[in-house]
């Protein structure tokens, strides 16, 4: 008997009939059919898709920390701005109490147009 594998035809002979065998997928050749070798292949599987799940987050975790830094520096650029506008605030109501006070204690009164005089300095 003469194996198909020898011949590299993938044929035999059996009681001098010719019989064609069918050679095996590469597939079946690797044995991935078998189950030792599909359960490898479904760990290896989940352990790529861990890999690039554990490689999405920091990715998000990152890019999720810049933009809390960016908004942290825009509320302390706020904060500052809030400072300026309670100081600027009290400035304005100062010259107002001045004047209210002027109108209560010293009886005084903001003059016609007509009564002002302006004096130059030459």
């Amino acid at each position: 008997m003469i194996e198909g594998s020898r011949m590299g035809t993938g044929s035999s002979r059996r009681s001098g009939k010719l019989v064609v065998s069918q050679r095996p997928s590469i597939l079946q050749w690797a044995g991935v059919y078998r189950p030792p070798t599909l359960g490898l292949f479904v760990l290896l599987s989940i352990a790529l898709i861990s890999g690039l799940s554990v490689v999405n987050t920091t990715h998000e975790n990152r890019f999720s920390f810049n933009e809390l830094q960016e908004l942290r520096e825009q509320a302390n650029a706020l904060e500052i701005e809030w400072g300026q506008l309670l100081i600027e605030q009290s400035t304005f109501s100062v010259e107002g109490r001045i004047e209210q006070k002027a109108v209560n204690r010293l009886q005084m009164r903001v003059p016609e147009t007509s009564n002002i005089v302006m004096v130059s300095h030459e």
